[in-house]
This record gives structure tokens, C-alpha cells and sequence, in this order.
């Protein structure tokens, strides 16, 4: 499994000088990324690389992780590491970058989505609204949620209203544009999830 985390700029255009064909993109900035730990089945009873990101300061990492980093050898602290599933040719101490990816390769992006605040189940949910005519006191109210009697209670899980948004959301179906190993840039066609500077994991599609 090929993976890298990166943080997300924005959103540009890129122009084919050739064709004039505008290609929309979101511009991800993804740093090296240390190999902290391989898994392997026999040992930890399953394959996965261990990676580490966002580089900040010692003072601002927790003696637990620091001393996890120190213990594989990697020079410098990271506020937070990462597992990519399954196996791979990594090893430790090498470093993660944006050349692993090439342009046309398929891709899914991993991120916090934008938190939208409270909203009602039309917007929410994409629910029906009732009828705006003839008396209705029912045009955006979520109706009945449950029996009465039987079962005297509302299921876990019913669709109503609350927090909209704020949620850890993959996008599939997403191709690689370009590749910039100079800038640490990797441009990818269509929106990914979350704000701009959040961080999003991008993953080679598994299908």
C-alpha cells in the first residue's frame, strides 16, 4: 500500500498548453514522511508501514512518541503518526515522498471534512419537505421518528437534526494530475475533503 500525508493548499487550474484544456486541481503539499515501523504478519499479525508527519519541535511531542522515534532512529519529532495497511518495500529510516505517486495513477484522499454546524434533516439528510399550502405547520420539520406504544423509544441511529459536517470523509475515484518532487507538490484532479492547511492522507486506490 502506497500512501503519503500531506496538507492541503487549495484549489487551482492547471491549462494543457497543447489542447487549451483546463483540468481543476487540488494542490496538496506533502513533505517526506520518515518510515518509523514495519509491521509484518509474523511478528505483529499483520502488514503494515508505520509513518510519521507533521514536524514540529520537541517541547510539543509527548515523551511516549519521542521515545518511539528515538528508539527507530529517526532524526527529529512529529506530532503524529500514521498506518498504511498491507505490505510494502519500505524500511526504516527511509523516507516517504511524493515521487512514490506518478501523474494518471488513481488515488483515494482521506480528511476531515468542513464543519458545517447545526443543520435540519432537509439539509442535512436531503429530506422531503411537507406541503407549503392549505394550513401545513409541516414544511421543514423531520415528522415522525418512531411508534408510540411499541416501541416507546427512538432507534439509535434515527436521521434527525445536529451537527452537519467535522467528520473523517474519503473521496474515491480521484486520479493524480502531476507530480512536483521539487516543491513536495502533488496535484490532484477534483476537490478532497477539509479545509485548506488541513491535513489529508492520500492512499493508492485499492479498486
Amino acid at each position: 500500500m502506497k500512501g503519503i500525508v500531506g496538507r492541503k493548499l487549495g484549489m487551482t487550474r492547471v491549462f494543457d498548453p497543447e489542447s487549451g484544456v483546463v483540468t481543476p486541481v487540488t494542490v496538496i503539499e506533502a513533505a517526506p514522511c520518515p518510515v518509523v515501523q514495519v509491521k509484518t504478519a509474523d511478528a505483529d499479525g499483520y502488514d503494515a508501514v508505520q509513518i510519521a508527519y507533521d514536524e514540529a519541535a520537541e517541547r510539543k511531542v509527548t515523551k511516549p512518541e519521542l521515545g518511539h522515534l528515538k528508539k527507530n532512529n529517526v532524526s527529529g519529532a512529529y506530532r503524529h503518526l500514521l498506518e498504511l495497511r498491507g505490505q510494502s518495500e519500505l524500511i526504516v529510516g527511509e523516507n516517504v515522498t511524493v515521487e512514490v505517486f506518478e501523474p494518471g495513477e488513481k488515488v483515494k484522499v482521506s480528511g476531515i471534512a468542513h464543519g458545517k454546524g447545526f443543520a435540519g434533516t432537509i439539509k442535512r439528510h436531503r429530506f422531503h419537505r411537507g406541503p407549503t399550502s392549505h394550513g401545513s405547520h409541516n414544511i421543514r420539520k423531520p415528522g415522525s421518528i418512531g411508534a408510540s406504544a411499541t416501541p416507546s423509544r427512538v432507534f439509535k441511529g434515527m436521521k434527525m437534526a445536529g451537527r452537519m459536517g467535522g467528520k473523517r470523509v474519503t473521496q474515491t475515484g480521484l486520479v493524480v494530475h502531476e507530480v512536483r518532487p521539487d516543491e513536495n507538490l502533488l496535484l490532484v484532479k477534483g476537490a478532497v475533503p477539509g479545509p485548506k492547511n488541513g491535513f489529508v492522507e492520500v492512499r493508492e486506490a485499492s479498486r
